[in-house]
């Protein structure tokens, strides 16, 4: 009796171990499933966690499942307009949050900007990859940049939070709705009669287009392009930011993912999402919010802008990141902000 009793054991530590190895080595029969968006960026986006991945865990197989967002589906819908009021957090993430809790997928990639701020019990954003150029950037059929633009120019965006700071920093300009993938709207710009667009800097770099020059060419035709500065243009909480999501009980998954966290831009992601969360802000409240951190300090800035007000109110909130922690910097953002 003994004897069997300890037979099972033997193989049953042998089994742990052999598992153990498997997720030390990684070996070729380690895969990971990832879901994203199908489009041109988001599939870009996804490539480079592909390789981030190659990089820590060379052999490791991901295999890529797209998934279409309700998000995806409203920007065909295009005789249909969106109501400006309905939050838009959420349309471009549901489905694949609902893929990964229910086992479809192992790890979702998101843009961090599309998330909304309050996580899932289930779901966790469990690592970053390093920060892209956080900027927005105005791209117009002439030169000039934003200080060309005059009373009654029009510029298209999908974005509450551009269209404030447009008008604010341009009074009279005329601002409409913009939807679509990035292509989709440099073509959007090419055929209508407007003066220029908003558009993430990070989108048109990982998409291959070339920024260090004034112009560049699409599909045969020559743009003009200019950075926003950000202490006028506040970009989105988490704009430039790739999120790896994963389930909470996956350790594997984990695992896998923490080896290619970049840990100051995720800190920076915390701060700006709780701060976010705080708030109660969403991608369709004219909200600007960007955390940085040099030589271990972290400096997190606010716009909020409220209707029928112009100018917004902004506040900037600093703190050693180790003595106060993301979390407790965004609270006291919110109450500067708020004026306490």
């Amino acid at each position: 009796m003994m004897s069997r009793l300890l037979r099972s054991m033997a193989r049953r530590f042998i089994r742990y171990e052999a598992f153990n190895l498997k997720r030390v080595g990684c070996s070729m029969s380690d895969r990971l499933i990832l879901g994203s968006r199908g489009s041109e960026l988001a599939r870009a986006q996804t490539r480079l966690v592909q390789e981030a991945l190659k990089g820590a865990w060379p052999e490791l197989e991901t295999a890529l499942q797209i998934i279409s967002t309700r998000g995806d589906e409203k920007a065909l819908e295009l005789a249909q307009p969106v109501d400006p009021r309905a939050g838009r957090k959420g349309l471009f993430t549901g489905e694949i949050e609902r893929a990964l809790k229910a086992g479809k997928i192992d790890v979702a990639v998101h843009s961090a900007k599309d998330l909304p701020s309050e996580e899932s019990q289930e779901l966790s954003v469990r690592a970053v990859l390093p920060r892209a150029r956080v900027e927005d950037i105005l791209v117009t059929k002439k030169g000039g940049g934003v200080n060309s633009l005059a009373a009654g120019a029009t510029v298209a965006t999908g974005s509450v939070r551009r269209r404030c700071q447009m008008q604010s920093i341009v009074p009279g300009v005329k601002v409409v709705d913009l939807r679509g993938n990035v292509p989709t709207r440099l073509r959007n710009l090419a055929a209508n009669d407007w003066d220029a667009v908003v558009l993430a800097c990070a989108g048109l770099e990982r998409l291959g287009f070339d920024l260090s020059g004034t112009t560049f060419d699409f599909e045969g035709r020559n743009f003009f392009h200019e950075l926003l500065p950000c202490d006028r243009f506040l970009p989105a909480g988490g704009q430039g930011v790739i999120a790896l999501q994963v389930r909470k009980a996956d350790a594997r998954a984990c695992e896998f993912v923490d080896q290619v966290n970049h840990a100051e831009t995720y800190l920076c992601l915390r701060a700006e999402r709780e701060f976010l969360r705080l708030l109660q802000g969403d991608c369709d409240s004219p909200v600007g919010v960007q955390a940085t951190i040099a030589e271990g300090v972290m400096r997190i800035t606010a716009q909020v802008f409220q209707v029928g007000c112009v100018k917004p109110r902004s506040a900037c909130a600093e703190g050693l990141v180790e003595a106060e922690g993301a979390e407790r910097l965004a609270a006291r953002l919110l109450e500067l902000i708020n004026g306490a």
